[in-house]
């Protein structure tokens, strides 16, 4: 006889977690050998339960199912965390796959679904919802951004641009001219490709120039 599906459920919303677990019961093969309600709580009760597959949520409060995943595969690459979300944006799907999840899968899916994604989990295969896979072409299909390189006085600049400075405020600051800030910020605003010292500053961040 073939051994059950051993899996973790892990979701903050008690009456989620307890529909998840009733469905799973009903089906052959699979066993809930816990339950957790956060993704601190995921990595130590798998620690202790070692499940075949842990069924994952991805916003909790704390630590996140992303990062639990994370944690979880750095523990024991052969952990097979199976996300179960109501979210389905790029990030969110990236975040997970990247963090070493083996499945992607949407709350709105039927029963059924969810039952074969976490029998290919358990079986060392994937289990991607049509969408998400949609998403996961799209991203590979997307240009990687350009690298960005600013010379030192025009991260110099940024910088106390983000700092809220004003061009006269910046040319004290640096003892050059408000003309002088004026050049450099033209140069930021090209390598950035923006329009405004707003988007220059958060473009800086989202690349990590600051």
């Amino acid at each position: 006889m073939t051994a059950p599906i051993r899996v973790l459920v892990v979701d903050d919303h008690e009456v989620v977690r307890a529909g998840i677990v009733a469905l799973l019961a009903a089906a052959e093969g699979i066993e809930v050998i816990g339950e957790a309600s956060d993704g601190a709580a995921a990595v130590t009760r798998a620690a202790a339960l070692r499940p075949d597959v842990t069924l994952m949520d991805l916003r909790m409060p704390g630590t996140s199912g992303v990062e639990a995943t994370r944690a979880l595969v750095a523990a024991d690459p052969q952990a097979r965390v199976l996300v179960l979300t109501t979210y389905e944006s790029d990030d969110d799907i990236l975040g997970a796959i990247a963090a070493g999840a083996a499945g992607y899968l949407l709350k709105a899916a039927p029963a059924a679904e969810v039952v074969a994604g976490i029998r290919s989990v358990a079986a060392g295969e994937t289990a991607i919802a049509p969408s998400v896979a949609r998403a996961l072409v799209r991203a590979a299909r997307e240009p990687e951004a350009p690298e960005v390189a600013l010379s030192t006085r025009e991260a110099e600049v940024l910088a106390l641009v983000a700092e809220g400075l004003t061009n006269r405020d910046i040319g004290a600051r640096l003892f050059v001219g408000e003309a002088t800030v004026k050049t450099y910020l033209a140069r930021v605003f090209d390598k950035l490709g923006v329009s405004d010292r707003t988007r220059a500053v958060t473009r800086a961040q989202e690349l990590g120039l600051l």
